[in-house]
């Protein structure tokens, strides 16, 4: 049976209870760099999804079905 993909919700949550229990402090060194390394994980993971989430809104689709850069306009 194949693991399925966080989302991006799943995995922000769990990064967030990650950096909680590591603020706390209560947790034994070992267990801290094995967490540590769970959160640089899921950081990484988080990162790609935005910036996958970013390149996808920034396409726009045209009537004739060929899709088109986003051009950010600042005035």
């Amino acid at each position: 049976m194949e693991k399925k993909e966080q989302s991006f919700e799943e995995s922000l949550l769990q990064l967030e209870g990650i950096v909680r229990k590591l603020e706390g402090g209560d947790i034994p060194l070992d267990e801290a760099i094995a967490r540590y390394t769970d959160a640089m994980h899921l950081s990484k993971v988080c990162s790609e999804k935005l910036k996958n989430a970013e390149e996808a809104i920034n396409k726009i689709v045209k009537e004739d079905g060929s899709i088109e850069e986003f051009e950010n306009i600042e005035e």
